[in-house]
């Protein structure tokens, strides 16, 4: 029996899955630092975490029978894709499960901070009755800026507009408008406008520090900025300064640089200071519905990877959506993408007699991935063969 580790408060639904197609799960409600993640998966083939738990080089290096890892959230920053892909490992991510979460939770922080609700509610918890409209405006006519403009900018551009809101967009890949959505070309273009600034882009490494200084001096005096992305594309330094300073009216943050471990952790921030502060403990995509749906989604493209080789949406191999047909034996080779390999297959399988009933490649990067799909059951003498040669990253057969 397969083992299957999941981390950090992966949604129920996943473990009766997994479950249900003959794992043995293992679960923990907090993630696990390098050392400990090495300890926990010597016997596992498959790994799920979430945001917390990083999965390193030296992590993948140090567990023998891992094949997979789910990703049961967007981003995928917390992973060594690369490495992964070297040591034949599939990985998989929910890219669109919680999306309406987080727009949903980006629209009210929206209309909190142009209500001046933060400020209000504390004052009223302190026994302060501050009715008064002075500052505080309807989302309506008011100009909305995304930066990045994927699958969360997009839906949110359509919900923001729907509220009556002005919406801008930059991207610095070429993206289709949403409704009556306006892109501007550079990133200043849009801070110099916007009344809202609200960020959307992904956790890649390149992006550290993205936003700073310079970007928040950009935007207009008063505006709002909101991060829901990831913690280290924003310096909070220069977030704090330009809110201490009165240049923004006022923030909502959800992620942050460096995040506790678990529940019930300590956390400070020195945004904490300030009543136009909006702050959440990344749970941008934290409700019921999207967990359910993130632990379908993803522990279902384990067991299909697992079961059938199927790496469709996989972030790190290449991607082929492969039929299952009972009866059959499949073998799944991953390998160096040079010159040759598939011939090779095909010529070693004819020499040791090995019928071929259909035949798939696809190649992502320097990572080819051919799978092969046979009648009969497949001697180990052939896969031995197959194993032994130096193109070989892993070799898998199923059925």
């Amino acid at each position: 029996m397969q083992k299957a580790l999941l981390l950090e408060n992966i949604h129920p639904l996943a473990v009766a899955n997994l479950k249900a197609r003959g794992f043995e799960v293992v679960t923990t409600s907090g993630a696990l630092d390098e050392d400990e993640l090495i300890a926990a998966t010597q016997d596992v083939s498959v790994l799920g975490i979430r945001s917390k738990t990083h999965v390193t080089q030296r992590v993948l290096e140090s567990s023998p029978q891992l094949e997979t890892v789910g990703a049961f959230s967007i981003g995928t920053n917390q992973i060594d894709l690369q490495a992964a892909a070297d040591r034949g490992i599939a990985v998989f991510n929910a890219p669109y499960s919680n999306t309406r979460s987080v727009v949903e939770l980006v629209i009210g922080e929206i209309v909190m901070l142009v209500r001046h609700i933060p400020q209000k509610d504390r004052l009223a918890h302190r026994g302060i009755w501050d009715k008064s409209a002075t500052g505080s405006h309807e989302v309506r006519h008011r100009t909305l800026g995304i930066v990045g403009y994927g699958n969360i900018g997009a839906q949110l551009s359509v919900v923001a507009e729907a509220m009556g809101m002005k919406v801008i967009f930059f991207d610095p890949q070429e993206k289709l408008a949403m409704g009556n959505a306006e892109r501007r070309h550079t990133l200043n273009e849009l801070l110099a406008e916007a009344d809202i600034v609200t960020l959307h882009v992904d956790g890649r490494k390149e992006n550290t520090g993205f936003f700073g200084e310079a970007q928040f001096s950009a935007m207009k005096d008063g505006a709002m900025f909101i991060n829901n992305a990831r913690g280290h594309v924003v310096d909070l330094d220069a977030l704090y300064a330009a809110i201490k300073s009165g240049h923004l009216g006022g923030a909502a943050v959800d992620v942050y640089p460096t995040e506790p471990k678990k529940r019930g952790d300590a956390f400070d921030t020195p945004l904490a200071e300030f009543d136009n502060v909006i702050l959440t403990p990344h749970i941008g995509g934290s409700t019921e519905e999207a967990q359910e749906n993130i632990g379908r989604f993803v522990s279902g493209k384990l067991i299909d990877y697992i079961k059938h080789g199927d790496t469709s949406l996989s972030v790190n191999l290449p991607p082929l959506t492969l039929p299952w047909t009972e009866g059959i034996h499949r073998i799944a080779h991953i390998h160096r993408n040079i010159p040759g390999v598939l011939a090779k297959i095909n010529s070693t399988l004819s020499e040791l007699g090995v019928n071929i009933e259909s035949q798939v490649l696809g190649t992502r990067g320097q990572i080819g991935y051919a799978v092969t799909d046979v009648a009969d059951w497949v001697d180990e003498e052939v896969l031995n063969v197959l194993r032994d040669w130096d193109e070989t990253i892993r070799l898998r057969i199923m059925g």
